[in-house]
């Protein structure tokens, strides 16, 4: 009950930006010149996006994210994706999770946001973070199909070394804001014992 006192004006406002972009009523301009064509072509772009892009991809994304909440437990992310997880193992499961979610790269923020928030470590989140996007099943048979069977396997082979070099170094570049998660996390599970 004390999250909504906090959030529900937030999320008004989320709404109401989203209505907005919705329902933008661009049909009723005409005859508009060079400027005013670019400037009504944004507020049509706008609303594709508000009507297909959020609808269509970030919706669902939070509902995964919500879900993975809900269905992972807090142990299992800890156990392998945590800053304290075995860090083949971490980096591994992190840079090929995203073979199953068909997610675009804003879609992949809430997910990324979950698994972070549940305890994953920063270069582990931030592997997958880089690699869902690239590496799902149907992006990687699309970029074979179009490009050829090499240039697809070196997308996959491409998207999870790049996205484990990238979280090695998000990982040491924030290396002591881990350590104090990583002390944090240890004294929470010393008070639940």
């Amino acid at each position: 009950m004390h999250f909504w006192k906090s959030e529900w004006k937030p999320l008004v406002w989320i709404v109401a930006g989203f209505l907005l972009c919705f329902y933008l009523p661009v049909e009723l301009i005409q005859n508009s010149e060079r400027l005013r064509n670019a400037f009504f072509e944004s507020l049509y772009l706008v609303r594709w996006y508000a009507q297909e892009h959020v609808l269509l991809c970030l919706i669902p994304a939070f509902f995964i994210a919500g879900a993975i909440a809900v269905f992972i437990s807090q142990d299992a992310v800890m156990k392998y994706l945590g800053a304290k997880a075995n860090k083949i193992l971490a980096y591994g499961v992190a840079s090929i999770s995203g073979t199953i979610l068909a997610v675009c790269s804003c879609t992949v923020l809430p997910l990324f946001a979950g698994i972070y928030r549940m305890g994953a470590g920063l270069g582990p989140a931030t592997a997958f973070l880089y690699s869902g996007p690239a590496i799902n099943v149907l992006a990687i048979i699309m970029t074979a199909r179009i490009l050829g069977l090499p240039l697809g396997v070196a997308r996959a082979v491409g998207a999870i070394a790049f996205s484990v070099i990238i979280g090695l170094l998000m990982a040491f570049i924030f290396r002591k804001e881990e350590l104090e998660k990583i002390e944090a996390q240890a004294c929470e599970l010393g008070k639940t014992r």
